[in-house]
């Protein structure tokens, strides 16, 4: 294969490995979340701030590795 092609093929993995990391731990963060406001209900408030927090923060390093894999499709800093 081509260097091109091995590129593509990190782009690819970079992208699919972070969505899939990003998705499991919304997931599993959002169940957390309903879990601990079914018994504490009037914690919801407070819990609510620091998941919404946090979800921004899981979604920001999806897109900065989206960022990156788009930056290493377009202009390839390993080409020589």
């Amino acid at each position: 294969m081509t260097d091109v092609a091995f590129v593509a093929l990190a782009c690819g993995l970079i992208i699919g490995i972070g969505a899939l990391g990003a998705c499991i731990g919304v997931g599993i963060m959002a169940a957390k979340y309903i879990e601990s406001s079914a018994r504490q209900p009037e914690l919801m408030n407070v819990l609510q701030t620091k998941v919404f927090l946090l979800l921004g923060l899981i979604d920001a390093s999806f897109i900065i590795g989206v960022g990156i894999a788009l930056w290493f499709a377009t202009a390839n800093p390993f080409a020589g």
